[in-house]
């Protein structure tokens, strides 16, 4: 195969996926080193016995990722720069055991409200109808849509009728679904930010799109790189994770371009409530319901292992989302019920209210400590801290010694986009409340 000596085990039973993640592998771990020719998508097809239209699509994926590139003459190139990292990845957080906890994305779990829980799920049970125990409709019970209604409406000023809202198992799974909504649709690319959670990005591709990175600065996502996608991701609220949010032009102009193409708005309002220093952004959704699927969580307002989350679809893919569901809901109806308890009662406004006082007074403790090297902190769970060029790595080392779990830039950073910045993203929400000013001394310990 021109010379690559190139074995695969292509995984899963989507085979473009399997293909398209063994090869992304191979480059990964330098088996297929910078530069190197790959074979044709002929030869490759005929090696593994797959179709030459699989291998095609698996190469202009890892093309518009950065793993490859291609040039005429010349073929499909394993990319130089792919291999030449000077930032090495963080460890997963699933396998970091930390004495102080700052990586973002994640609430105060200590201050889940136990009682007010406890209450809801008493009188969620009482009121229950025998329809509860059995199977959902794929959307959710009905209690959570109305009470969710209500409260996007005027909390994030979101345009929700009950029947467009389905509940999923937190924003990832409302991810996936609508990745297999897109394929199934026919799209195959997804403007996405170019720094933003790897999770979510790799639910796209894993269904087979491909994800074209949008540029990112003090305004958010620059949109208008826009061209040849059927759907864009963002997180106009608060940018994530540089804490930018969406400019009111640029708002304007990607729902102007939903409209005149028939393009979707993917909109992550992961962390809308939280906002410390004016008025909250409002959902983009409210500008385009018909062009903006609205996804939001429970997770950073109570807890992420809950595993409630919401979408607010448009009418035009209700129906496909939920056939890519499987046509039953697969998220606790009795904890349904519960939060659907707590939002009608008041109860759950009083907890993000108490929380966000928390939370603003971590972010000045954090801006006292480190003045000046601060960014994104009018919102949100975490904070960038700025870091000279080219230390970003030995910082995490650094805080890896001192056994303090914080997560440099680069780990969001997207395959095909070029470092331009450091920093540590620092989640200040984590912590217990009796942890935190340990976990921000030895913070600044790091730093210094």
């Amino acid at each position: 195969m021109n010379g690559v000596d190139l074995h695969l085990e292509v995984r899963g039973p989507r085979v473009l996926a399997g293909l398209t993640e063994a090869l992304r592998e191979a480059v990964r771990t330098g088996r297929l080193a910078p530069g190197s020719k790959m074979p044709s998508s002929r030869t490759l097809a005929a090696d593994l016995g797959l179709a030459r239209n699989t291998v095609v699509a698996a190469y202009g994926s890892l093309i518009d990722e950065g793993w490859l590139t291609a040039r005429p003459g010349a073929g499909t190139l394993v990319a130089g720069r792919v291999a030449g990292r000077t930032t090495p990845r963080p460890v997963p957080p699933a396998e970091i055991q930390p004495l102080h906890d700052l990586r973002p994305g994640r609430p105060d779990t200590s201050s889940f409200p136990r009682a007010d829980w406890s209450r809801a799920t008493r009188r969620a049970l009482d009121q229950a109808p025998h329809e509860v125990f059995t199977y959902s409709s794929p959307f959710g019970r009905i209690e959570l849509r109305r009470a969710l209604a209500d409260y996007l409406a005027r909390a994030r000023g979101v345009c929700a009728d009950p029947s467009r809202i389905m509940v999923c198992s937190g924003a990832s799974h409302g991810m996936s679904l609508l990745a297999l909504t897109l394929r199934a649709r026919q799209v195959q690319r997804i403007a996405v930010e170019s720094y933003g959670m790897p999770m979510l990005r790799d639910r796209f591709t894993a269904a087979g799109l491909r994800t074209l990175p949008l540029p990112v600065d003090a305004d958010g996502a620059k949109i208008g790189r826009l061209s040849g996608v059927g759907a864009v991701l963002l997180t106009p609220a608060h940018q994530f994770p540089t804490g930018a949010p969406l400019h009111p032009a640029r708002r304007a102009a990607v729902v102007e371009w939903a409209r005149r193409t028939g393009g979707l708005i993917v909109e992550d309002d992961y962390d809308g409530e939280f906002r410390y220093d004016r008025k909250p952004v409002g959902a983009l959704q409210g500008l385009g319901p018909e062009h903006v699927v609205y996804l939001g969580t429970a997770s950073k307002t109570i807890a992420p292992g809950l595993r409630l989350g919401w979408m607010v679809l448009p009418d035009a893919i209700a129906d496909d989302v939920a056939r890519a569901l499987g046509g039953v809901s697969q998220t606790s109806a009795l904890d349904q019920l519960v939060l659907a308890e707590l939002l009608d009662s008041g109860a759950y406004d009083r907890h993000v209210r108490a929380m966000r006082t928390q939370y603003r007074r971590r972010r000045d403790d954090l801006t006292s400590a480190l003045a000046g090297r601060v960014r994104g902190i009018s919102a949100g769970l975490h904070a960038l801290v700025e870091l000279p060029r080219g230390t970003e790595a030995a910082v995490l080392r650094e805080a890896a010694a001192h056994r303090l779990a914080v997560v440099g830039l680069d780990w969001f950073r997207h395959p095909a986009v070029v470092p331009e910045r450091d920093a540590a993203v620092v989640g200040f929400a984590t912590p217990s409340r009796s942890g935190w000013p340990a976990a921000l001394a030895a913070l600044t310990r790091v730093l210094a």
